[in-house]
């Protein structure tokens, strides 16, 4: 995948340091915001463009304090509404690079039905979806991603709704980009970032947050030092999809679905086991990918699709010239001239 070679690049170097801001974070001790933030401030730079060319834009919720913390042009917008000012900045400029922090809550309840039409229509933005599972500046009630069952501000006896698997929802609205990533891993973060950066369309990275207030440990069973490498299989472009402390297990596809196996037991062997290609239009085995839950498998973790199609905005920049190029109508005197006209005398 290519980037965006309509924004202008740095004619310097930048570093770290040029993208810090002299604002106080105000997020809690021990918040997954804060290596967030950390990956960003290491992407950035990487990425070359010019520093003014940068965009962050935000809608409500903890997450959305991010145009403060990183040194860019910022907009907070208001609760769920992220989505539709990041289309209007990209469309209207091109030249930018747009990033979206947002919630699980303000991108997929409030948020759900710009989240869905931004991804379907793709425009190139990229958004960072920090999902905590929780509602975290609300103080602690469900949102549209916790578990079914878990006890909240608002569910007292457990919450009785289906939760959104963020990668599934994206899929099904048409989505070229999906990563997962958790946290408290800076570097497949900040390969994701520039993953992200690099494709051209909607790219969205879901983060495994934890919140320490509302939700410390929601993602335990996935991201914990003594679990994480048999429950989160790290997929890998070109690279068989093995996980395990030994690598002995492996994905393969068994008829229609995925199965768990390993290798050396049933005379499976490395050539029985799925080979990750993100770059794969139909979306099919990343669907798949996407669903893979605790217990039966692990839950895949990196970039997961990466597909090229045409974005909205370049095709509603040719779409203009089109129009520019065959209209009889060049100029406001043309368009008042138009159609049935008659003089008054």
């Amino acid at each position: 995948m290519e980037e965006n070679l309509t924004i202008e690049r740095s004619n310097i170097p930048l570093k770290k340091d040029d993208f810090i801001s002299d604002q106080m974070v105000k997020w809690c001790p021990g918040c997954g915001a804060h290596a967030i933030l950390a990956a960003i401030e290491n992407v950035f730079p990487k990425i070359g463009y010019r520093k003014e060319n940068f965009l962050m834009v935000s809608g409500i919720g903890c997450s959305s304090r991010f145009p403060y913390y990183v040194n860019t042009y910022g907009f907070h917008g208001i609760h769920g509404r992220a989505h539709a000012i990041a289309s209007g900045a990209k469309v209207a400029n091109p030249r930018l690079s747009v990033w979206i922090a947002t919630g699980d809550g303000d991108s997929m309840a409030i948020g759900g039905n710009h989240f869905i039409h931004i991804i379907r229509r793709n425009v190139d933005v990229n958004i960072m979806l920090f999902n905590n599972q929780i509602y975290g500046l609300t103080k602690g009630q469900y949102s549209p991603t916790t578990p079914m069952g878990t006890v909240t501000k608002t569910s007292p006896y457990g919450t009785i709704e289906h939760p959104f698997n963020p990668g599934e929802l994206v899929i099904g609205s048409q989505g070229t980009f999906f990563a997962r990533v958790p946290d408290n891993n800076i570097k497949l973060m900040s390969e994701a970032m520039m993953d992200a950066a690099k494709h051209d369309g909607t790219s969205v990275i879901e983060i495994l947050q934890n919140c320490v207030i509302f939700a410390d440990k929601t993602h335990d069973q996935i991201t914990s030092r003594d679990l994480r490498d048999d429950h989160q299989i790290v997929l890998k472009h070109g690279e068989p999809m093995l996980f395990g402390t030994d690598k002995k297990k492996g994905i393969r596809l068994n008829g229609t679905r995925l199965e768990v196996v390993t290798l050396g037991e049933n005379r499976i062997t490395l050539d029985d086991i799925l080979v990750h290609d993100q770059y794969e239009k139909d979306p099919g085995i990343h669907l798949m990918l996407c669903k893979m839950s605790l217990p039966e498998y692990p839950v895949a973790i990196g970039t997961i699709r990466s597909a090229s199609f045409p974005t909205y905005d370049d095709l509603m920049t040719e779409s203009i010239e089109y129009a520019k190029a065959n209209s009889k109508i060049r100029c406001v005197d043309d368009l008042l001239n138009s159609g049935d006209v008659f003089e008054i005398k």
